[in-house]
């Protein structure tokens, strides 16, 4: 059966800023020395499993020129551009229905265009055997990563008994408390939820129309005008229309036929800064330092400098980020709060600096 895969690459990356920007965001970034960006890394490390002509990439469609730059070899009409922003449950219903149109049927596989993976040979063996479960009756695969330590800023997925290469998903869970995170862990029974998912276009859409019937319907008509002259404009008319809902709470907590596989591929969501010297080299005081710095007695402090010389002295878990109009100096304990500077700056309509 022919594989495809659809890449969720719309998100904003809020959390990362001032890096990342409305008209530049995280998925575009490079955060690793190699100077390779997020969305290159995603599609990159898929070849094995997919033919480059078979990668989707669902963006906002100011998006569009950022994706042609940065990915040159993914045809065109495989751009698939969102007019507004309406969560995963939609995005990939869209996709689902063009890629239905093409091939009637096909594996599908869904992933998010900015985490990294440290161990790519294991994350592909990891893909094919998903591929060989999705193909399955109407089965639905999630791609959980076994949890290295209590997390509390991941959903979780509690899973049962082993039918072949894969787990029976018992039930999905929302982020927990610190305590719970910590039974979670000593369980033994239960994964991150990532975000991956794996399974045959029939499947996902059999659910859709089962569960989302409004979404459905409106992604079959996106897709019977797919190449059409009047494409874009059924395209904003029922995209705009959906509803915002995630397709976690829309499907994959409703339906049956859900199993999920562990992860052990060095798996990493980049979720904030505090990400940064996870994936990078850092010094014998546990600092990472990118651009023109001077550090006299600091530890554990990041510093990601732009045109200007930065000079740190005896810091000690600090984030400092660097840009041509902004300077963001951060505790580490508050990455999460770098989002409220962005919902201040909206309320002073200081929009050129979002």
């Amino acid at each position: 059966m022919k594989i495809t895969a659809v890449i969720m690459a719309g998100g904003r990356g809020e959390r990362f800023w001032p890096k990342s920007r409305n008209n530049f965001p995280k998925q575009f970034l490079s955060l690793t020395s190699d100077g390779e960006t997020m969305i290159q890394k995603t599609v990159r490390r898929l070849l094995p499993v997919v033919d480059k002509n078979d990668i989707y990439i669902v963006t906002n469609s100011a998006y569009i020129g950022l994706v042609n730059e940065q990915l040159p070899d993914i045809p065109k009409c495989n751009i698939l551009a969102e007019p507004c922003a309406r969560n995963t449950a939609p995005c990939i219903a869209f996709a689902g229905a063009v890629i239905q149109k093409k091939y009637d049927d096909a594996v599908m596989l869904v992933l998010p265009s900015d985490h990294l993976i440290g161990y790519e040979d294991i994350y592909i063996n990891t893909l094919r055997k998903a591929v060989r479960s999705a193909e399955k009756n109407r089965n639905l695969i999630t791609i959980g990563i076994t949890p290295a330590y209590a997390e509390t800023g991941y959903g979780y997925i509690k899973f049962g008994d082993e039918t072949g290469d894969v787990y029976k998903v018992e039930k999905f869970v929302e982020k927990p408390d610190l305590p719970t995170a910590k039974e979670y862990l000593a369980s033994g029974k239960y994964l991150w939820n990532s975000g991956m998912f794996v399974w045959k276009v029939s499947s996902i859409m059999y659910n859709l129309e089962k569960f989302m019937p409004d979404i459905y319907k409106g992604a079959l008509r996106i897709g019977e005008c797919f190449g059409k002259d009047n494409f874009n404009e059924v395209l904003v008319k029922e995209f705009t229309a959906f509803s915002s809902e995630s397709i976690d709470f829309g499907i994959m907590e409703k339906a049956d036929d859900i199993y999920t596989i562990p992860g052990s591929f060095g798996w990493d969501d980049v979720g904030s800064w505090l990400a940064v010297e996870r994936i990078n080299e850092t010094d014998d005081d546990k600092n990472f330092i990118d651009g023109d710095v001077i550090s006299v007695d600091s530890k554990r402090t990041t510093i990601c400098g732009g045109k200007r010389l930065i000079a740190a002295v005896g810091t000690r878990d600090i984030i400092i980020v660097d840009t041509d109009d902004v300077l963001l100096v951060c505790s580490k304990n508050s990455t999460q709060d770098v989002k409220k500077v962005i919902a201040q700056l909206k309320e002073q309509k200081r929009n050129n600096l979002v």
